[in-house]
């Protein structure tokens, strides 16, 4: 059973003769390999004949959880497949079962396996982070954490960020300047006089009465708000004792907009300090587990993840022991806590929809240095929490196989429009090309690729386009398909004609040639991607040019083909027209933003100063701000660029001439 659902147990001692007999179309070397593992935790990885891996697992016992996989007889089951096409093996031995749970979800989310439950999120969750300052600043926060400040989350999202920054700027009037500002400050700024800050940047608050606001918002993070509304009014009644009332008013407002805030949050608990919800929703053959924080007892919003190879997951459990098997919810969650989880810190209580396993909560635990508290079945706030997460749940993934059927329609009209016949619709693959400049400067091309149904941006590439002349449109496409298309069927005639770097294997085709690829433009650029595809042997029949129709109007354009079929004109509202659309657009928008790019940077000379050797990051930064940019640092004098701290003389003529 895959060792990141949490009900599994490892099965029984196996007899090695057993897995001969159970296993005959496996190599015997691979049997002996596994019938010698030892009796001891670590990961094990399957791969098939391709060398393409096909599955990760922890065990405590190696020996007994592999051994496993071989000894019965699986049928015609997904997990049947699976085993069916192990050619080798790979095992790590690790010390612990938290070492196992570590190394299995590193190799997990880095390579991609095709038969594990796999969560994927890129983005880093935000904080809210305060310096350790004289005056310390209150800023939104992403990446690494470290010890030398505060940092209170983390958050859902941004917005749950910037609405509590707001919030605290309201009540406690922290600033939240870039240093650069702090330190040159003569008058405060519109901050101040709308009461979001209490202008230490020219004195207007002592260190000491600014050090007891930053108390008080800590505070306020940490969940401690019924002991700060107290403090606040002690305070209050000491400064009115001591009649100093213009200072028992301060702290006062400071009550009333506190008051009000806690007021308007809707979802609010004293008795609750830092707590995770977890809610699986399992349906259509996806899942989604959602994520609901609450931080210092308030609800900060939630967030929506969707693993892929779920349906590969669903009977993973005939692995194991009828008695041992998992509910599917049971083995998403399972997955999703240990990736999740593995990088990012817990609280200490985690409310799930379904249970999580002693042995996987004991390894986290072990693992982050914490004694987590899980509950499967909440009551009174939890209770509602949970329930909140659960709608969520249901409501996102509801709209994900919504958007996920409307997908599958546009591409299924784009394959009944062309008349294709893919073997798996959500495999055809198109890519598309486009074409910008401004007067003939920093050509570049793009190359845009939708696949599965959807956009795949992480496979998009740009081209710089050289030795063409400039604004020759033709020239520079037939330049970037000879490059990206020149590895699928270069004749001998193409190798002495085509450039340089045509004859190179491009590393991102991905090994497949697509089965559309768009052309923005009309019978000029179909007759020079005709002309290309013909030098290389390939088929004519992929190429389709998208025209602009009557009026240069959207919704008009018309689809032109290499080969010589008739032009075809879609109504307006056609699916197929709506999907090739934004594929044309998606290429036009990647096309002009390399392009500015590439022209901003010749145009400024950025990378010209970033080449000079002795201006790293911190010495190009105090320049541009001393003179206001690269034009600025170019038309300093030698004098000028010296004043600079750390720019000596020689450094500050090397500057002056690389900029001439």
């Amino acid at each position: 059973m895959p060792d990141n659902i949490p009900n599994a147990k490892d099965p029984g001692p196996v007899d090695a003769g057993a897995d001969a007999e159970a296993s005959p179309t496996h190599a015997p070397e691979l049997l002996a390999q596994v019938a010698a593992l030892p009796a001891l935790p670590g990961v094990y990885r399957y791969f098939d004949a391709n060398d393409q891996l096909l599955y990760v697992g922890k065990a405590k016992n190696l020996k007994k959880r592999v051994s496993n996989y071989f000894q019965r007889q699986h049928g015609g089951t997904r997990i049947g497949h699976m085993v069916g096409k192990i050619a080798r093996l790979q095992t790590t031995v690790v010390r612990s079962e938290a070492e196992a749970l570590l190394l299995e979800n590193n190799l997990i989310k880095t390579q991609n396996p095709r038969y594990n439950i796999l969560f994927r999120d890129d983005k880093s969750y935000p904080y809210l982070k305060l310096s350790r300052q004289a005056y310390p600043r209150m800023v939104y926060y992403r990446g690494g954490v470290d010890k030398r400040h505060d940092y209170f989350g983390p958050y859902p999202s941004a917005w749950a960020v910037k609405e509590t920054i707001q919030l605290m700027q309201k009540v406690f009037r922290l600033r939240t300047c870039e240093d650069s500002v702090f330190s040159n400050r003569s008058r405060p700024c519109l901050l101040y006089q709308i009461k979001r800050c209490t202008a230490p940047c020219v004195g207007h608050i002592s260190p000491d009465d600014y050090a007891t606001d930053v108390g008080n918002a800590q505070a306020f993070l940490r969940g401690e708000t019924q002991q700060l509304i107290q403090s606040l009014e002690s305070q209050m009644l000491a400064h009115a004792e001591a009649l100093a009332f213009e200072q028992a008013a301060l702290v006062r407002n400071q009550i009333t907009a506190l008051s009000r805030v806690l007021h308007q949050q809707s979802i609010e608990s004293v008795d609750e300090r830092d707590v995770d919800i977890l809610a699986v929703k399992v349906q259509g053959g996806r899942a989604c587990v959602n994520l609901a924080m609450v931080r210092g007892g308030r609800h900060l919003g939630d967030r929506a993840y969707f693993p892929s190879h779920v349906d590969d997951a669903l009977t993973w459990g005939e692995v194991a022991e009828p008695a041992a098997l998992g509910s599917v919810e049971e083995n998403v969650l399972a997955a999703f806590v240990a990736q999740h989880y593995i990088e990012a810190a817990p609280p200490g209580v985690i409310v799930s929809s379904h249970a999580v396993s002693k042995a996987l909560g004991q390894t986290l635990s072990e693992h982050v240095g914490l004694k987590l508290h899980w509950v499967h079945q909440p009551r009174a706030q939890r209770k509602i929490w949970l329930e909140m997460a659960q709608r969520n749940a249901e409501i996102a993934l509801a709209r994900l196989l919504a958007e996920e059927g409307s997908q599958q329609s546009r591409t299924r009209a784009l394959v009944d429009a062309l008349d294709l016949a893919p073997d798996d619709l959500g495999n055809l693959r198109v890519e598309c090309f486009d074409i910008s400049h401004t007067a003939g400067e920093a050509t570049q091309a793009s190359c845009v690729v939708f696949h599965h149904h959807k956009m795949q941006s992480s496979e998009y590439r740009r081209y710089n386009i050289e030795g063409i002349v400039g604004g020759d449109d033709y020239a520079a496409m037939r330049q970037v398909l000879t490059r990206r298309y020149s590895r699928f069927g270069l004749t001998e005639s193409a190798v002495e004609t085509a450039p340089a770097a045509a004859t190179t294997v491009p590393a991102d085709t991905k090994g497949k040639m697509p089965d559309i690829v768009l052309v923005d433009g009309g019978k000029g650029q179909i007759s020079v991607a005709k002309a290309v595809f013909e030098s290389l042997g390939l088929d004519v029949a992929l190429l389709v040019g998208v025209e602009k129709g009557e009026g240069r109007k959207v919704g008009l354009e018309e689809l032109v083909f290499a080969d010589g079929r008739p032009k075809a004109t879609l109504s307006h509202d056609s699916a197929a027209l709506m999907l090739v659309a934004q594929i044309r657009d998606e290429a036009h928008r990647f096309a002009i933003t390399g392009m500015r790019a590439a022209r901003a940077k010749v145009r400024t000379g950025g990378s010209k100063l970033e080449d000079i050797p002795g201006v790293g990051p911190r010495r190009r930064a105090a320049l541009l701000q001393r003179f206001g940019g690269v034009r600025g640092v170019a038309s300093a004098s030698i004098q000028d660029l010296t004043s600079v701290a750390g720019v000596s003389t020689d450094l500050a003529t090397a500057i002056y001439n690389a900029l001439r």
